[in-house]
């Protein structure tokens, strides 16, 4: 019997431009979140994963205290809870990316995982944060993750989490394979000009290097009051061979969804058994350098 899974992915631009109060953005993007976490469960989505730190426009463009007031504790935090009981009335497993608060003045770009019956998972905390121009201080915000690279057993298949700037960093990818990872999400926040020519470069490498499946999000729109350049969404599914199975749109909001055979794993490693050859032995310099 193959393993179809349905995923889904949302990409979608912010409700409020980012001068009105953190909370006030939260509360709106969960509210239009929901719609579309409903419109997934109409069409038999089985997995889905929101965009990064979903709740709020990408408020990294700037340093300022006050978009500390978004972060919440993982699991115990409100939005946390919230999904949970939307994952286990839909039967779906939901990839959430939050900003999360560990302890006061302690935060992390995290994204928590929940299966299908309503149970909380486990988290990954991002490793790799940026601190560039135009507009991505998120050492600002966010302590470098100290989690490692979980990967996590659902009822759809096992799930692994990069987000956006890991991307860009081959040895977190290939770990999640090795840990087990099925399907590989990165929810993402990056704008044209800057990484749109790496976007679907980088990561069908990461898939065919990995012989897994990726899921690739990227919000939408240009926002303001910072406007440090479009979010070019084309969100997108890739296959184990790297090849597109579905790409979103480059400026509308919307729904993601693919049908992931996950017996297709099975069948590139057969063919390329990168795996096999592998020669850990002779690595060592990757870490001493």
């Amino acid at each position: 019997m193959p393993r179809i899974v349905k995923g889904s992915l949302i990409q979608c631009s912010t409700t409020h431009d980012g001068t009105e109060h953190p909370k006030t953005i939260a509360q709106a993007m969960t509210e239009k979140t929901m719609g579309f976490i409903e419109k997934a469960s109409q069409q038999g989505v089985q997995v889905l994963c929101l965009q990064e730190l979903y709740n709020g426009p990408y408020f990294c463009a700037e340093q300022e205290t006050r978009w500390y007031d978004i972060t919440e504790p993982i699991p115990d935090g409100p939005t946390t809870q919230l999904m949970c009981e939307t994952a286990k009335r839909l039967g779906m497993v939901i990839i959430l990316p939050l900003y999360e608060m560990d302890l006061p003045g302690v935060y992390y770009n995290s994204a928590a995982i929940i299966d299908a019956d309503g149970s909380y998972l486990g988290k990954y905390r991002k490793n790799h944060i940026p601190h560039c121009s135009p507009g991505f201080w998120e050492k600002f915000y966010f302590r470098p993750g100290n989690l490692g690279y979980p990967v996590f057993e659902t009822a759809i298949g096992k799930i692994g989490v990069y987000i956006c700037y890991d991307r860009h960093f081959p040895e977190g990818a290939r770990a999640l394979a090795l840990n087990g990872a099925e399907i590989i999400f990165n929810p993402s926040a990056t704008v044209a000009g800057l990484s749109e020519y790496l976007w679907k470069l980088e990561q069908p490498a990461h898939a065919v290097a990995n012989a897994v499946y990726i899921g690739a999000i990227n919000r939408v729109g240009i926002e303001k009051p910072w406007e440090i350049g479009q979010f070019y969404g084309q969100s997108y599914f890739c296959d184990p061979r790297g090849e597109f199975l579905v790409t979103g749109s480059r400026e509308e909001d919307e729904l993601v969804v693919a049908d992931l055979d996950l017996d297709k794993i099975q069948e590139v490693r057969n063919t390329w058994q990168f795996f096999r050859d592998r020669r850990p032995e002779t690595y060592g310099t990757l870490t001493e350098l």
